[in-house]
């Protein structure tokens, strides 16, 4: 039987509280975001809103945890913009959207720094064990496409290198049950012919690193055949596919035609709109998917929305995972 997990790809909106202090506190300006160097009052505000993040985990009921990603200013350029060999550029535009971060120049080689996994130490003490945890990093191919080379010189070896420092990162992560890999810019700016070959095993990279159930999320659209195809390469437990844009139908052609692994993640949710689908909705969505690739047998389907969570005000935002929470338990009362 197919076991759905109510769970998130993280990046939380920062309560409206903290936003308010972090300001005073940071500034507002482009050097004031994070830099991995901040006050203890900064350091203190932000620990107070990633326990206020958990505790909405915990009213909605999820199954799996994220540690929010409340101090990723730079959203998944966050890893390498706090790195003391990557210099902040350019202010560049997130994606499609009307969101913006540091273009981070990566001027050295890149030795582990530890960030990401104090933030889950610190996440996993306030779960003390009564939820699994999720960790959640950009994909290397994502986190290459965000970023500007100005050490390796070649882009193959570039993407090497950013494997194996989130590798390295992830060596210092505590016990977690699944990992994340966000990799939107296979999406939106699909490698080419010379690197295609190469997203795989740099995926296999960092997935080699944990023990953990690792899922490669995809969103803002539909892969692109060539990508999906060689994204099979992977040796990973799940992708995550995005059910809630107009080009889903190309999803369900590319499992069907390339195939799927045992296990998928589904973006049933939008993570950018307002408006809160009904559990039985994101059901639907999800059922919709699984009952059009019948050779699939999925041990796990993760419910969760497509994208990230922090284009959400609040309220919409806990609703979201209210509405996941619910949508996987649909399931159970039907099972039991």
């Amino acid at each position: 039987m197919t076991e759905l997990v109510a769970t998130t790809p993280g990046l939380f909106p920062l309560p409206d509280w903290a936003k308010s202090d972090l300001a005073d506190l940071k500034g507002r300006q482009k050097a004031d975001l994070i830099s991995g160097d901040e006050s203890n009052a900064v350091v203190s505000t932000y620990e107070r809103a990633r326990a206020a993040v958990v505790d909405d985990q915990f009213d909605a009921d999820l199954d799996l945890f994220v540690e929010g990603q409340l101090r990723w200013d730079d959203m998944l350029a966050h890893p390498l913009t706090v790195h003391d060999r990557v210099e902040a550029g350019r202010i560049a535009r997130y994606y499609d959207n009307n969101n913006f971060y540091r273009d981070p120049r990566v001027v050295g080689e890149l030795t582990p720094s530890g960030d990401v996994g104090v933030e889950l130490t610190a996440a996993s003490e306030l779960i003390d064990e009564t939820a699994p945890l999720q960790a959640v990093l950009p994909g290397p191919y994502s986190l290459a496409d965000l970023a500007t080379d100005a050490y390796y010189g070649d882009e193959r070896e570039f993407l090497s290198a950013l494997a194996e420092f989130l590798a390295a990162e992830v060596d210092a992560f505590p016990d977690h049950e699944t990992l994340f890999l966000l990799e939107p810019s296979l999406v939106e700016s699909p490698p080419g012919d010379d690197v295609a070959e190469a997203v795989p095993e740099a995926i296999d990279v960092v997935a080699s690193a944990t023990d953990a159930d690792v899922v490669v999320h995809t969103y803002f659209g539909a892969l692109g055949e060539k990508t999906y195809a060689h994204l099979m390469d992977a040796d990973v437990d799940a992708f995550g596919l995005d059910l809630v844009a107009d080009d889903r139908e190309a999803t369900v052609y590319n499992a069907v035609e390339y195939g799927v692994p045992d296990a998928v993640a589904l973006g049933v949710a939008d993570g950018q709109n307002t408006r809160i689908e009904s559990a039985e909705t994101l059901r639907e969505r999800a059922s919709w998917f699984t009952e059009q690739v019948p050779m699939a047998d999925f041990d796990t389907v993760y419910l969760s929305t497509n994208t990230e969570l922090f284009y959400l005000p609040v309220n919409r935002y806990r609703e979201k995972l209210a509405a996941l929470a619910a949508a996987a338990d649909i399931e159970r009362e039907v099972s039991a």
